[in-house]
């Protein structure tokens, strides 16, 4: 398999440290975790962004978000869990990969404002209508 995310998934690459799988998804420990639990939720089949994803592998993600996400706030007593994903380019595994995050008050884990002003605040209502056009189209 040429895919890191394929192979992590699927068991083939070594010292993974696997914390729950099923027949749809793989959830391991990740290697630079950013706090203690950080984990990694991967589906068995290859995809890349997360619209690509089958009905029954996007309910087993979630589903075991929401089960691990109770076990990480039951072990590491967090001030909340981060849960999020990459698509694209940003996605480094080039493999749909969920991140679940505790999260400390003062980790310094941060959702940064645009380096450029966009001024996308002012066009919500215009943006509403052209995500509704597609939408109901």
């Amino acid at each position: 398999m040429e895919c890191l995310g394929c192979r992590i998934a699927n068991g083939i690459e070594p010292n993974l440290n696997i914390i729950y799988e099923n027949e749809l998804i793989t959830c391991v420990l990740d290697i630079a975790p950013f706090n203690e639990g950080h984990i990694l939720i991967l589906p068995k089949k290859h995809y890349l962004d997360v619209e690509e994803i089958d009905q029954e592998t996007a309910y087993s993600i979630m589903d075991t978000s929401k089960m691990l996400s109770t076990v990480l706030k039951r072990l590491f007593k967090p001030d909340g869990i981060s849960i999020c994903q990459n698509g694209g380019k940003f996605n480094d595994l080039t493999h749909y990969h969920m991140h679940l995050i505790p999260r400390y008050e003062g980790d310094g884990f941060s959702w940064n404002e645009p380096l450029h002003p966009h001024g996308a605040e002012n066009r919500l209502p215009q943006t509403k209508e052209e995500i509704l056009r597609i939408l109901l189209n």
